[in-house]
């Protein structure tokens, strides 16, 4: 059985090589991964910061947020 993992980030070069570092990391066995991309899906910004998340990249695992490095904070991913 696999957990869930999201990955939220805003497309920025920081969030980006996050991306590419932890997301490739984890485990498939282990996790199921979805990459959000909140400038591309602002829909979703409201269920990121419901899950916790605070600035991004951030991976969610376990409903818990982990804020990785500093991208941007959810105040400038809304604008």
């Amino acid at each position: 059985m696999t957990s869930k993992a999201v990955f939220y980030h805003a497309g920025c070069p920081v969030c980006i090589a996050a991306e590419r570092q932890f997301v490739d990391a984890l485990d498939p066995s282990q996790y199921r991964v979805e990459v959000v991309h909140l400038g591309e899906q602002r829909g979703r910004i409201a269920e990121a910061e419901a899950a916790g998340v605070k600035s991004v990249p951030a991976l969610v695992l376990g409903g818990l947020p982990f804020h990785i490095n500093f991208g941007a904070s959810m105040a400038d991913v809304k604008g």
